[in-house]
């Protein structure tokens, strides 16, 4: 019998130990294949852009090339202004992650500590904004900023409306008002961070004699710093990449989506005027624009790299993810 059930016991231990290695790599080759997919096209442009293209024609080389070499950049520098393209860009991105972090920080708070009738209905609305693809408000959003006035105020003072097209202002102002890009989620965010903050701390500072606007900075502020963080990252990153409405408004300040989608000509023409207007190479053209996007998508990684632990901890306490 004791045998037997020290068999027994060895058995379900070794079962254990298999389920516990089936499960172990389950996850790697998951883990693994996900982050090969999502690395792979980053990993290649990185190889390409640093390569001769020389390189290209050579069978042998497949990702370190023998000839390394930094011309790719210094092209696409020249050839799409690109550190103006790039100041143009941080400042927008930036000016619209502030506003938009604090219309919805101030909103967010409001929906979490703030209840009266209808606030349900208000919330489902504001949710409802993540649904409403952009297109279906296109024209009235462009006509409304194209001849931009407030109640006839701008027209009775001046005599005429404001065309705010090819200026930050649309950005800005839709930021401030909570009608910026994805608003509805960023005001879903703080108000599940908001939520998960005791009572306790807000009532003792009411105590102590201060009011709601320094019990929110001085006390519910500190203590948003990650979905702060995470809100703003999302915000910039965003409008970093977004095309559509820079499309819209913006017609003469470069910015970098917009540089991107006019890149390939650019470069043609660049190339075709450094060679005297002989026809570039397509391979040669490719690997340019392999390099353009590498610098696209740069400042985005290297911003990610310093803020990647604050916005790992602001999605588990906001409860986007359990």
């Amino acid at each position: 019998m004791k045998s037997l059930a020290g068999r027994m016991a060895t058995w379900h231990f070794w079962e254990q130990k298999l389920k516990v290695w089936v499960w172990t790599l389950i996850r790697t080759v998951l883990i693994g294949g996900i982050s090969f997919v999502i690395l792979y096209p980053i990993m290649t442009k990185i190889s390409i852009a640093f390569k001769d293209p020389v390189d290209m024609y050579d069978s042998t080389v497949v990702w370190v090339p023998k000839h390394f070499t930094f011309d790719n950049f210094k092209l696409v520098l020249s050839a799409l202004n690109y550190s103006e393209v790039l100041i143009n860009t941080i400042v927008l991105s930036a000016g619209v992650m502030l506003l938009q972090t604090f219309s919805c920080m101030l909103a967010g708070y409001g929906f979490s500590r703030i209840k009266f009738r209808g606030s349900g209905l208000l919330f489902s609305f504001v949710i409802f904004t993540i649904l409403v693809p952009p297109q279906t408000i296109m024209i009235p959003t462009y006509l409304q900023y194209k001849s931009f006035d407030v109640l006839g105020i701008i027209t009775l003072l001046s005599g005429d409306s404001w065309n705010l097209i090819n200026t930050y202002w649309p950005f800005l102002l839709s930021s401030a008002l909570g009608m910026g890009l994805k608003t509805g989620l960023f005001v879903f965010m703080f108000r599940q961070f908001f939520r998960g903050l005791p009572r306790e701390m807000e009532e003792a500072a009411f105590v102590d004699g201060a009011g709601s606007l320094m019990t929110f900075m001085r006390i519910i502020v500190p203590n948003a710093v990650p979905a702060l963080v995470s809100v703003m990252l999302f915000s910039f990153v965003w409008q970093w990449n977004d095309s559509f409405f820079t499309s819209l408004f913006l017609t003469g300040p470069k910015v970098m989506s917009s540089m991107m989608a006019s890149a390939a000509a650019q470069i043609l023409n660049y190339v075709g005027l450094q060679n005297g207007g002989a026809q570039a190479d397509p391979l040669y053209l490719s690997m340019i624009q392999n390099t353009s996007v590498l610098l696209a998508i740069l400042p985005l990684i290297l911003m990610y790299l310093f803020v990647q632990r604050h916005f790992v901890e602001s999605m588990e306490r906001s409860g986007i993810v359990g």
